[in-house]
């Protein structure tokens, strides 16, 4: 991890995490490959996150609002030439940088993998991430109209400059467009070890059908108007 020039540059957006960024580190400390560095960006927390980041990565304060726009700060000082992004209530599971590290070359430039509950929770639940996040994202993958979720995906650095990032005037949906923009300069790939463990207290609060409506609707308003939801709630 201290490697001056790591092969990989795991990218993390934060704020007010304090109760789940230690599965970030935890689940990246068990990597099988260990190349790798770690870049949080924290988007003006005021609870514990950055001191507790602070041990384990770099940590870069920003409190301008955007997702993609953090995401896009820490590309721009990452020393990789892969970018994994996961969010920081995630933990990947131990082999999710080697897989991404195999499968990323010049005819595949980015990838993404399963997002499974982090917590125990009901079958309802299990099955509604699968859904999403292996069969659906399978498909438009597939149909060419890729839809890689933003928890837990791998780019290319060299293919994330040519499309100049993320674009920040989108607060939400801005990792399907990215996904969309970079699918003309190579493949893009469903990996289907590199698996992440996320937070459900999202779902929990939503229920899974104000969760599903909720990205239905940005997508069907995002291809018809080319603007996303301006807004995200924040959950903690």
């Amino acid at each position: 991890m201290n490697s001056k020039k790591p092969y990989i540059s795991v990218i993390v957006p934060a704020k007010n995490e304090e109760k789940y960024i230690m599965n970030v580190f935890r689940g990246l400390k068990k990597q099988s490959f260990k190349d790798f560095e770690v870049i949080i960006i924290d988007g003006g927390s005021t609870d514990n996150t950055v001191n507790i980041s602070k041990k384990y990565a770099k940590v870069i304060v920003d409190k301008r609002k955007g997702i993609g726009r953090a995401r896009n700060i820490g590309a721009k000082i990452a020393k990789g030439k892969l970018l994994v992004f996961i969010d920081a209530d995630t933990m990947p599971s131990k082999n999710t940088l080697e897989e991404y590290k195999n499968i990323i070359n010049d005819k595949v430039v980015a990838a993404t993998g399963p997002i499974l509950p982090l917590e125990k929770t009901n079958l309802r639940i299990t099955l509604g991430f699968k859904f999403v996040s292996i069969f659906f994202v399978k498909l438009a993958i597939k149909i060419g109209k890729p839809s890689i979720v933003g928890s837990n995906f791998a780019i290319s650095k060299k293919a994330f400059n040519k499309i100049n990032g993320f674009d920040e005037k989108l607060i939400t949906y801005e990792d399907w467009d990215l996904s969309n923009r970079v699918k003309k300069y190579g493949k893009i790939e469903f990996v289907d070890d590199a698996v992440v463990y996320t937070s459900t207290r999202r779902v929990e609060k939503w229920g899974i059908s104000g969760f599903f409506m909720f990205h239905v609707g940005n997508m069907i308003r995002y291809n018809l108007f080319k603007k996303s939801k301006d807004h995200y709630e924040e959950i903690r």
